[in-house]
């Protein structure tokens, strides 16, 4: 529980109106992203072969970031106010389209996974028919980092003053899915195929035969799935409230939509969950 608790207690402190200082609320982003940090440095450990429990090194390495958080704090009125490039803006919602076609089918057939292994590993053979092909992982690859890279220059910028709770919560699902991202990539294309040659999988995504909630480090998969699943949905609902405003749809309504996306986005996420735990209903 507390994996889930620590992004939702720095996702309110990152849109508190009266935190005035951009470092701390820059902090409070990082921290957000939790979940997937932990599994990327845990892979990173892992790879570079280190007996040191993650935990040890993990506790001190937050130490660090925020003892060097607290130096930044106090040279805070010597930086320069930054904005967000209107074409930048332009090219990740258009790039951002793009990418939610993939996110939107891969997360389909991960809840595909709730009525068995088998017809989620059908629909994923289809899809890769189109997002492993020749053209295809190269451009989903492509386009990827260039939302990871775009999204934190956009975090940095609209992080730099205090913003509404909508813009806050697109700012933060944004800072998580980077991290998550990253992490992914790194976990599919270095980890699983050049490290240890194996096909990713269902029983890769669910760290067979132990499973994601019987093993010491399989379960820090939980919360990280759990959350880049949910961050997912809502920061494309996110994006699309935001436009759906800038086209003249009542702010009350598009709200209410966001509202009615972001609890079936968790309903998706408990189906999601519940299938990789192990239950299937067929």
């Amino acid at each position: 529980m507390l994996a889930f608790f620590i992004p939702l207690i720095n996702l309110w402190i990152a849109g508190a109106p009266e935190l005035q200082s951009a470092v701390a609320r820059r902090f409070a982003l990082i921290a957000i992203a939790t979940p997937a940090s932990y599994v990327f440095f845990g892979v990173l450990t892992y790879m570079a072969g280190s007996q040191i429990p993650d935990v040890w090194s993990w506790s001190p390495a937050w130490l660090l970031i925020g003892s060097v958080i607290c130096a930044m704090n106090g040279n805070e009125g010597q930086r320069r106010h930054v904005t967000a490039s209107s074409k930048l803006r332009f090219a990740h919602g258009v790039c951002g389209s793009l990418a939610s076609l993939y996110a939107l089918f891969h997360i389909g057939n991960h809840a595909a996974g709730i009525f068995s292994v088998q017809l989620h590993s059908e629909i994923m053979e289809f899809g890769r028919a189109v997002y492993r092909s020749t053209l295809g992982e190269p451009l989903l690859v492509a386009v990827m980092l260039f939302q990871v890279l775009s999204g934190i220059r956009l975090i940095w910028c609209w992080s730099e003053a205090a913003a509404d709770r909508y813009r806050t919560f697109q700012v933060a699902s944004g800072a998580f899915m980077a991290l998550f991202i990253l992490g992914h990539m790194n976990s599919v294309f270095v980890f699983a195929r050049i490290w240890l040659g194996i096909p990713t999988d269902w029983s890769f995504a669910t760290g067979e035969p132990a499973g994601l909630i019987h093993d010491s480090w399989n379960i820090r998969l939980l919360p990280h799935y759990a959350m880049g699943v949910f961050f997912t949905l809502t920061h494309l609902l996110s994006g699309l409230r935001v436009v759906l405003i800038a086209h003249g749809t009542p702010t009350h309504t598009a709200n209410r939509l966001w509202w009615t996306g972001g609890a079936l986005s968790g309903g998706i996420c408990v189906v999601i969950m519940c299938g990789m735990s192990g239950l299937h209903l067929n």
